[in-house]
């Protein structure tokens, strides 16, 4: 797995499938019941489907038009797991007790399951922190009131702790998987920071973002969003060039790419120089400032604590990165996995560094994934005391053994 070559689209299917099986069997129950659910409803439709639904959903899937997935708790009988739609799902992940094309039917049988489980709490995914949990649409709400009758009507709440709990927690298999997804992520970033991609002189940073971005559709992946490509060089030299993008030998080069593969998402900022004729590493300010930020990465990795939240890690790594010295430490890591951004603990902002209200007082558990987001800061004697913020970004898991790296990290520059 040590490189870009990836899995074909049929053992993606089976691999993907094989853990959502396993989430399904092991996690949620384990969620419903800690989090106080009788009964969740995920509704959505063909062409605006919730995005806790693609979670919910095999990788070779066909849904259309109306989306129900009833899940309920039975106690000692273990979790009722109903796919009541037209969509077909593989043997044994949900029941399918309704096979029919008529959509008033469709709800007409949603009312009678619930009727008869009798839940007394009915969780529907509306939120108010967390942006995922929000995917129950305006329209399907009120078709749902109306299917119901009062009395089921007035069980109905947010599923925000339940979702929060589902898209953050992974499973053991997906801790395992996600150093494979993370080890393209870092081997197509590697490629790019390469003689066969830069010609110094002529490559461009756009042209960079757009060999990233083709590189990984033609892998049949998704870039996790916009790739960028910085040019990193002193404002004198930025005058000296006239401001063009183009790529020359004493730049830097930092990246902040991801892809989507498997299930699971990537986030990564790395670090390339371009070496001046008869140079064999980075300036040497460059590389104690890349050292630096590596030590903040330390701080990072041995602050997490099961229960602090988002504001209280990031109060404890910065309090610990000034007594150590850091200089003009930053932090603003968020949580990683089945989305980019949510709906784990989030650990500041790059405009914000002490609270984050709502997302940042959600607690951390165990089997969380992140991006280790941070940067360190120096006055480089080279660029005439201008300040150098040097960005890193690293995805981490956290376990009953502490917070990790996935995939390892950078602590030293590509050189180009």
């Amino acid at each position: 797995y040590r490189s870009a070559a990836v899995l074909p689209l049929r053992q993606r299917a089976e691999v993907t499938t094989r853990i959502l099986r396993e989430r399904l069997d092991n996690l949620l129950p384990a969620l419903m019941r800690e989090t106080g659910y009788d009964m969740w409803l995920v509704l959505c439709q063909e062409d605006d489907y919730d995005p806790v639904f693609r979670t919910l959903m095999h990788f070779d899937s066909w849904c259309p038009i109306l989306q129900m997935l009833v899940f309920l708790d039975r106690g000692e009988a273990g979790l009722e797991r109903i796919n009541l739609s037209m969509t077909r799902t593989p043997p044994g992940l949900y029941e399918r007790p309704w096979t029919g094309t008529d959509h008033e039917e469709q709800w007409t049988v949603l009312r009678q399951i619930i009727e008869e489980r009798d839940p007394q709490r009915i969780g529907i995914n509306i939120g108010s922190v967390q942006w995922a949990a929000g995917g129950l649409t305006h329209n399907l709400y009120n078709q749902l009131v109306q299917a119901l009758p009062q009395r089921y009507v007035e069980r109905l709440i947010s599923a925000e702790p339940l979702v929060t709990r589902w898209l953050a927690a992974l499973s053991e298999g997906e801790i395992e998987l996600y150093r494979h997804v993370v080890s393209v992520a870092h081997a197509l970033l590697a490629e790019c920071y390469s003689r066969a991609v830069i010609v110094p002189g002529v490559t461009t940073s756009d042209d960079l973002e757009w060999h990233y971005w083709q590189r990984v559709a033609d892998l049949g992946l998704e870039v996790s969003f916009k790739p960028f490509f910085n040019i990193v060089r002193s404002k004198r030299r930025w005058d000296e060039l006239g401001g063009l993008r183009v790529i020359h030998p004493g730049d830097m080069i930092h990246s902040d790419v991801g892809i989507r593969y498997l299930g699971l998402i990537s986030d990564n900022q790395e670090w390339a120089y371009i070496l001046r004729p008869g140079e064999g590493d980075a300036p040497e300010e460059y590389r104690r400032l890349l050292a630096e930020g590596n030590r903040l990465q330390d701080i990072y990795l041995a602050e997490f604590r099961e229960g602090l939240t988002g504001n209280e890690l990031l109060s404890n790594i910065l309090r610990r990165a000034q007594r150590e010295g850091i200089g003009y430490p930053k932090v603003y890591s968020h949580s990683l996995g089945h989305c980019l951004h949510e709906p784990g603990p989030l650990i500041g902002l790059p405009w914000e560094q002490e609270n984050c209200p709502g997302r940042g007082d959600v607690p951390l558990r165990e089997n969380y994934a992140f991006t280790m987001e941070l940067s360190a800061g120096a006055e480089l004697a080279a660029w005439g005391g201008e300040l150098l913020r040097m960005s890193l970004e690293e995805d981490v898991v956290y376990t009953r053994e502490g917070c990790r790296l996935i995939d390892g990290r950078q602590d030293q520059f590509y050189l180009v």
